[in-house]
């Protein structure tokens, strides 16, 4: 089946049927018209995947789609036209150029996290420059993605587009198809797996990642503001954005102070229970849950229901063990001087399973473990995880989990071993803005990093000796909303930019064309034989080259 809707694909665009303006502006007019005129279907279903409240599918997913069709539709002409070139002076009279022309047929496989955005604003682009398409949306979102399935032969060229529906066994299928450009949503273990795959063809791909992405915030910034914001870009979504805040990075004067800030933000986003908030939203699945909830302090949740009383003894022991260990590892690898929390930061370099993380891609070193902790170690926080400020609440059967700040975390928690992609802030501290940066450069390079500080200075070092995907200042999320910024990681965090202009370049292909004059052949003057005379010649051409 997949075979035949790459071949079938194939056959439409070979025929030239997606190169037309006219052709792409009445796909991206249709594609405006599929999340406007449907708005009602897809809030409901990003209800019944995620929990997800109906102002953040409209203003988070839908508007921004309908958003980039638009902005890239109104640039076509420009951004196909021919692009003069000057040409190397030896060669005159010549002309030369630049065109985009379509890769062909791609392949997007999008993630559960945004099931309409990510599955429709790379669509947007690929349309665009002119592709016949093909959507893997995530099994894991079903409700939107059975919607996808029903709506996009609808109100797009059947023959050009398809959406196939399935789990791992259809992806893996269609990974064994010769597309011409794979773009890939999700985490860094199945990234792998798709750049092995496209290699098999030479296909290229745009890998959109994750990772940790740090948020460093000093004394100089306004503590209310800086609260607001990051609790906003953390906690919409519930967490499960890939460029949201992953942990902060505080200086001490302001640290403690700052998370107590972010519980009043929350509070005021939420309410006094975010449980019973129609804007907050909820865990995608069971396992996910299951994760995040052994991010937290230990004895924050409560066990499944024990079936004996003998079971429920033998884990209130095991918790109590568990905490008596933790207390243990915390005192013995406290700060106090060099090699006190020998290993810390290079333990949190090191991925773990199923994580995004690839420390090894920025150089990470065994050195980290010698040289003295750039984190604080709290008094009286005896967890790894630190001590839970807000939150911690969880209600397994509805998946929720409570938007929940920690304070005085560990590097060697559990919690900063893999991206959280939940409701979980970390709020760690930091001596200042240059520790803070050799904290974040023995990591992988994350999809993000944010600064709040009002220090030029400051700002300008993030600046140059940190790299990220993309840096903001005093502003979570802003470059995720522009589709005149491109998008992407680097390194672990993605390979490849879209968004705008990003986005059209991505699945297109910038061919360049060159034109000489047959008379005069002024060429002859470079054609064999090379004699005395014509060696002088290059003599007095390499002066004034």
């Amino acid at each position: 089946m997949t075979n035949q809707t790459f071949e079938q694909l194939k056959k439409t665009y070979e025929s030239g049927r997606t190169r037309p303006l006219a052709w792409r502006r009445a796909q991206l007019n249709a594609l405006r018209r599929l999340v406007t005129e449907n708005r009602d279907a897809f809030v409901s279903s990003a209800m019944a995947d995620l929990g997800k409240p109906a102002a953040e599918t409209v203003l988070m997913e839908l508007n921004l789609v309908a958003g980039e069709a638009q902005f890239v539709r109104n640039r076509l002409s420009l951004w196909t036209a021919r692009h003069p070139k000057a040409m190397h002076w030896m060669l005159q009279p010549a002309a030369g150029w630049t065109i985009a022309e379509p890769k062909g047929v791609v392949l997007i496989i999008s993630p559960w996290n945004y099931p309409v955005l990510l599955a429709l604003e790379p669509m947007a682009d690929a349309l665009a420059a002119g592709n016949a398409v093909c959507l893997k949306p995530s099994e894991l979102s079903p409700n939107t993605s059975k919607l996808l399935a029903e709506l996009v032969p609808q109100y797009l060229d059947s023959e050009a587009v398809r959406v196939v529906e399935g789990g791992p066994k259809e992806t893996g299928e269609l990974l064994k198809c010769p597309f011409n450009h794979i773009f890939y949503t999700g985490g860094g273990h199945v990234g792998k797996i798709v750049m092995r795959a496209a290699a098999e063809h030479l296909t290229p791909v745009t890998l959109e990642l994750g990772g940790k992405s740090p948020c460093f915030v000093d004394r100089t910034a306004d503590i209310n503001v800086a609260a607001r914001r990051i609790a906003w870009g953390k906690f919409t979504n519930a967490g499960q954005t890939c460029v949201a805040p992953d942990y902060v990075l505080a200086t001490p004067d302001m640290a403690e102070a700052l998370a107590e800030r972010i519980a009043v933000a929350i509070t005021e986003f939420y309410g006094e229970d975010p449980k019973a908030s129609p804007d907050f939203g909820r865990i995608i699945n069971d396992r996910h849950f299951e994760r995040l909830c052994k991010l937290l302090p230990v004895g924050t949740v409560p066990p499944e229901e024990p079936s004996s009383p003998l079971v429920q003894v033998a884990s209130a022991v095991g918790a109590a063990m568990d905490m008596v260990g933790r207390r243990f590892n915390a005192v013995t690898t406290g700060r106090g001087g060099a090699g006190e929390m020998a290993g810390s930061a290079n333990n949190a370099a090191k991925p773990t399973a199923g994580s995004n993380m690839a420390a090894a891609d920025d150089g990470a070193t065994a050195s980290a473990a010698v040289e003295p902790s750039e984190i604080h170690k709290v008094p009286g926080v005896f967890d790894l995880a630190g001590r839970i400020v807000c939150g911690g609440k969880v209600d397994r059967a509805a998946r929720y989990i409570a938007p929940t700040v920690l304070y005085g975390t560990s590097p060697d928690a559990p919690v900063m071993k893999e991206e959280i992609f939940g409701p979980i802030l970390p709020i760690l501290v930091v001596e200042d803005a240059e520790s803070a940066i050799r904290f974040i450069n023995k990591r992988s390079r994350p999809l993000a990093a944010y600064v709040f500080s009002r220090d030029h200075e400051v700002r300008l070092t993030f600046e140059r000796q940190t790299s990220s995907g993309a840096l903001g200042y005093s502003l979570p999320l802003g470059h995720l909303l522009s589709s005149r910024l491109p998008f992407g990681g680097v390194g672990a965090s993605g390979i490849g930019t879209y968004h705008g202009k990003a986005g059209f370049l991505t699945f297109s292909h910038v061919k360049t064309v060159v034109t000489k004059p047959q008379f005069p052949d002024t060429l002859r003057l470079v054609y064999p034989p090379f004699n005395e005379a014509k060696a002088k010649l290059f003599d007095i051409i390499a002066k004034f080259s």
